[in-house]
């Protein structure tokens, strides 16, 4: 089983940056898709941006050239650094990780876009 953290939201004004950290231990092998989601109040949960096990990527379109995903496998770490930030961003992120077709979930960090 994985155990997922993530960290780094908070609030920013428009135009600023965030990097959203998620660290998973446990079974952290054959991890071969992570990815970033996020829920507004009232929306349905949505898929950011994912990197798979052989680092290909992909992202939604709303954030298209404004977000980044990375890894450094060696720290059990993906990244998600948000730039360009705007009020529409505003949700709780969540980390994900699929590991032998077994899903897991972090709690979730509030990044808040306000001025």
């Amino acid at each position: 089983q994985v155990q997922l953290q993530e960290s780094g939201g908070g609030l920013v004004q428009p135009g600023g940056s965030l990097r959203l950290s998620c660290v998973a231990s446990g079974s952290t092998f054959a991890i071969n898709f992570s990815g970033w989601y996020r829920q507004a109040p009232g929306k349905q949960r949505e898929l950011v941006a994912s990197i798979t096990n052989t680092g290909s990527t992909s992202y939604a379109d709303s954030v298209k050239g404004r977000f980044t995903i990375s890894r450094e496998n060696n720290k059990n770490t993906v990244y998600l650094q948000m730039n360009d930030l705007k009020p529409e961003d505003t949700a709780v992120y969540y980390c994900n990780v699929v590991r032998l077709l077994q899903s897991s979930w972090g709690q979730g960090t509030q990044v808040t876009v306000s001025s």
